[in-house]
């Protein structure tokens, strides 16, 4: 609440500085994905890594990781189009390049794992696909389909590499990459919108993209966005992490990450299988 609100208000009410600088966020890729990007990478690096963070582990059920990639995907379609605010042509666009672009970045993903370990994956799809959503959440309504296959395909392969650097070469604890997808999807979102957007596709459009029409002036604005709502976000969100860390404590105890909180807090396991391990470790 505490860090979305303020860069909603900069980039969507009509006396927002990003607003009035020129910069153009159509759906929330500064204001949600990039805070919560950055944001969860503040808590990542705050809370410190996992006793296990080494350990080889597997996805629980990719059965499951499907089902909600495909309701996510699904739903996107209400997050970006329903942003043009009225179900009208601009609102169909919309629809289409969050499909489109979805589907080149999981393309793209899946191509990188495939030349890295000789084997496309589910799994990679599926944090391609989320990729491709988050990088055309700015440009949605703003650049058009081709625009925003080139777009998304770009996403999902730096992406990718950021998400594998991270987890090989630092000490950075982010299981679920989300910093790499969510940070990094926004980031490059918004400064590509800054590149490809036209006036063809929306009127609203006052200056176009730095690739359309070779005018610095959004590109710009959009790139000074960033740096601001990141750094923004990395003060804000330490701020309150050491808050609440007054309050209750933000990590808990060896023992109960050593049981797992589902029994640690819950007193329960989500799967059958884990509640034989839990009782033969007993």
């Amino acid at each position: 609440l505490f860090v979305y609100t303020p860069v909603a208000h900069w980039v969507w009410a009509t006396k927002g500085w990003i607003m009035a600088d020129g910069g153009l966020d159509f759906a929330g890729g500064l204001v949600v994905h990039i805070t919560a990007g950055v944001g969860g990478l503040v808590a990542a690096l705050m809370y410190g890594k996992r006793i296990n963070a080494g350990e080889t582990t597997r996805p629980n059920d990719v059965s499951m990781i499907m089902l909600g990639a495909a309701l996510l995907w699904f739903g996107w379609f209400g997050f970006n189009a329903g942003s043009a605010i009225a179900a009208g042509s601009l609102a169909a666009h919309a629809f289409v390049t969050t499909f489109v672009g979805a589907a080149a970045a999981m393309i793209s993903w899946m191509m990188v794992d495939w030349m890295r370990h000789n084997k496309p994956s589910a799994v990679g799809a599926a944090i391609g696909l989320v990729v491709g959503l988050v990088a055309i959440t700015p440009a949605a309504g703003y650049v058009t389909v081709a625009s925003a296959m080139v777009m998304c395909a770009v996403a999902g392969v730096l992406c990718n590499l950021i998400a594998h650097y991270i987890k090989a070469k630092t000490h950075l604890d982010d299981t679920l990459d989300v910093f790499a997808c969510h940070g990094m999807g926004g980031i490059l979102g918004a400064i590509m919108t800054g590149m490809f957007a036209s006036k063809a596709v929306n009127p609203a459009v006052a200056v176009e993209g730095l690739l359309v029409s070779g005018e610095t002036r959004l590109f710009i604005a959009n790139l000074v966005a960033v740096v601001a709502v990141a750094s923004f976000t990395v003060i804000a969100t330490y701020i309150l992490i050491k808050i609440v860390n007054t309050i209750t404590p933000i990590r808990v105890s060896e023992e109960a990450e050593t049981a797992g909180l589902d029994v640690a807090v819950h007193g329960e396991v989500s799967r059958f299988h884990d509640r034989r391990s839990y009782q033969k470790a007993s």
